[in-house]
Parts: structure tokens; C-alpha cells; sequence
């Protein structure tokens, strides 16, 4: 629902002017691959986590972006449309690269089954976006007269979402001690910041940058969690699942403060 209603505010003319300047997703994709992986990693030797969260932490910085950023991208009035590529990029190239970052930072040789992922995807985000946009191209005097209410909307959605997510996961939270608590914050902090910064520092817009700040800090923590129980055990799995509370709240914390009319001015 909340991808339809971002595909009614998008054209294809959004797409296209993101993928003939192809810069903001190659920088994108390249930092979600270096800063979070390295992340857990570094973050895991400074505060000696045990291995199996270690590896919990190290499996989240491994995994593509989730569809969740496409989500805040949209209520922070970012850069939708180089959200969404990215995640279906990276999604893509992580059949290679989460495999092998594993096998390189944790010495794991695991296997990961993208094509259920991928099929997921396109009917979760690229299905109800296409015909959102679709909706705008044909009958777009409609459209713009419920666009006013579709952040509303989308909002109490995502609230909706991490209730769901709190919900699911509450066990799991009564075991997260607060040193899972304090990686867990700082990874996706990491994340963000490192994107947002790096960005910034190659000139790209402040909106792009913002897009790719949520891009890189965002991860698919539910393949995380997957991965964590399939390869290591349930207490590998702790840190996708605080990531995936984590990343939402702040990530809507975010979202709310660069949508705010002061913070979202400047676009260059």
C-alpha cells in the first residue's frame, strides 16, 4: 500500500533522469557495500562482542539494501526513484557480494537464496510503484487531489509496520542486552552518516545524498535474521532483529525532520 501510494506521486520521467546520470547510484551502491559490512566488523572488535553476535551484526552489514528505505526516502522527500533502483540493484548484486563479504569478514562460506527475494520485491515495491505511476501518468487530476493526504497515509502505515515488527520480535527483546543495543545503534548511525558525508564530500546534491544516507543505513535485517538462524544460531539473529526496530524509528525520526520545511530547501 505505501508503494503505491509513493508510485502515484512519481513519473517515469523520475527514473529516467536517475538513470541517465547513473553517478549518485554507482557512489550509493559502492558505499553500501564498504561502510557497513567494515562497520560491523570494526564496531564488533572495539566493544568484543561475543562471536555469535559478532557475527549476527557483521551478517545485517553484509545484506543488500531494504525496501523499508524506499519508504523513508519517500516520507523525507529524498530521491525516490534513485531509492528504489538502488535497492533493486543491490539487491541484485548481493547474489555475489553478500557471500563473499561473509566469507571475508566472518569466514563463512554461506548460500543465499535471492530469486524468492527478488520475486518478493517485484511484487512488493516495482508491481504497485509501476501502477501508481501509471494512476499519475493517466488520470493525474485525481491523483492530485488525494496527494495532500498520502504522506499522512504512508505514515500511519510505517507505524503500523514497526508495531508488527516490535511485535514479532518481542521475545527476542527481552534478550537484547545493551551492548547489542549500543552495535546495533551505531552501525546504522555508521551508516547513514558515512553516506550522507561521503556524498556530500563528492559533490553530489543534498537530496541524493540524503536518498543514499538512507539507502546505505537501511538494511534488508529480515534476510539478516534468516541467515543468522539458518548458518549460526538464534543468538546470531538478535542483532537483524533490534536492527529492523532500529533502522525504522530512527529512520522515520529522519524522515520527519528533513521533510520539515527548513530542512528541506536547500537541494543543491
Amino acid at each position: 500500500m505505501i508503494m503505491f501510494f509513493m508510485g502515484l506521486t512519481l513519473t517515469a520521467e523520475d527514473f529516467k533522469r536517475v538513470l541517465v546520470a547513473p553517478k549518485p547510484i554507482a557512489l550509493g551502491l559502492f558505499l553500501q557495500f564498504l561502510i557497513m559490512p567494515l562497520a560491523a566488523f570494526l564496531i564488533s572488535r572495539i566493544l568484543n562482542l561475543p562471536d555469535q553476535i559478532a557475527a549476527g551484526l557483521i551478517l545485517v552489514g553484509c545484506c543488500a539494501g531494504g525496501t523499508a528505505s524506499n519508504v523513508i526516502c519517500y516520507l523525507a522527500k529524498a530521491n525516490v526513484a534513485l531509492s528504489i533502483t538502488m535497492t533493486m540493484i543491490s539487491t541484485l548484486l548481493g547474489v555475489v557480494f553478500t557471500p563473499l563479504l561473509c566469507w571475508l569478514y566472518i569466514s563463512e562460506s554461506i548460500d543465499v537464496e535471492y530469486l524468492p527475494m527478488l520475486v518478493s520485491i517485484l511484487k512488493m515495491v516495482i508491481a504497485p510503484v509501476l501502477v501508481g505511476v501509471f494512476l499519475n501518468h493517466f488520470f493525474n487530476r485525481f491523483v492530485q487531489k488525494v496527494e495532500a493526504v498520502l504522506p499522512t497515509l504512508s505514515i500511519l502505515s510505517i507505524i503500523y509496520i514497526i508495531a508488527i515488527i516490535i511485535a514479532l520480535n518481542q521475545l527476542q527483546l527481552v534478550q537484547v542486552g545493551s551492548l547489542i543495543f549500543i552495535a546495533v545503534a551505531l552501525h546504522n548511525g555508521l551508516g547513514m552518516v558515512g553516506g550522507y558525508a561521503l556524498s556530500r564530500a563528492l559533490k553530489l546534491s543534498i537530496i541524493d545524498s540524503r536518498t543514499i544516507a538512507i539507502e546505505v543505513g537501511m538494511q534488508n535485517s529480515g534476510l539478516g535474521v534468516a541467515l543468522a538462524l539458518k548458518y549460526f544460531s538464534p543468538l546470531a539473529a538478535l542483532p537483524g532483529a533490534l536492527f529492523s526496530i532500529w533502522h525504522n524509528v530512527v529512520g522515520s525520526i529522519l524522515a520527519s525532520y528533513w521533510s520539515s520545511s527548513k530542512s528541506s530547501k536547500p537541494l543543491n
